[in-house]
């Protein structure tokens, strides 16, 4: 039988665009991905990377989805899990110039940004 390692439930969920203000698509996603590789090997978590398109009221853009949880090989607290989430969506959004981003957390949901 395998051992069952259980750690208590907490994931963060970053929701990022590709599209600056006013301008052109981005076309180099796999930066992001690189940001998120690289942050997870300098804090030791496990993060998922997904491109997606977002669709709302006014109109819609790709984007990508980046995931942590508390995963049981290197469990974290869940407070630390936030910071980094936050930190990391930080950084991905001055990296990709967005207006916002949003972070969505297994007890709250924060948004970096001016809300218009």
């Amino acid at each position: 039988m395998d051992t069952i390692t259980e750690v208590p439930t907490y994931q963060a969920t970053i929701y990022c665009g590709l599209r600056p203000s006013g301008s052109e698509v981005n076309k180099r996603p796999w930066k992001a991905e690189q940001i998120c590789r690289e942050f997870a090997e300098n804090v030791g978590l496990c993060v998922s990377f997904t491109l997606t398109r977002f669709i709302y009221d006014t109109g819609e853009e790709p984007g990508f989805i980046v995931g942590l949880i508390n995963y049981p090989r290197s469990p974290k607290d869940p407070n630390d899990i936030r910071t980094h989430a936050i930190t990391l969506a930080e950084t991905l959004k001055d990296a990709y110039q967005q207006e916002r981003v949003t972070v969505v957390c297994t007890d709250k949901t924060f948004m970096l940004g001016e809300i218009e």
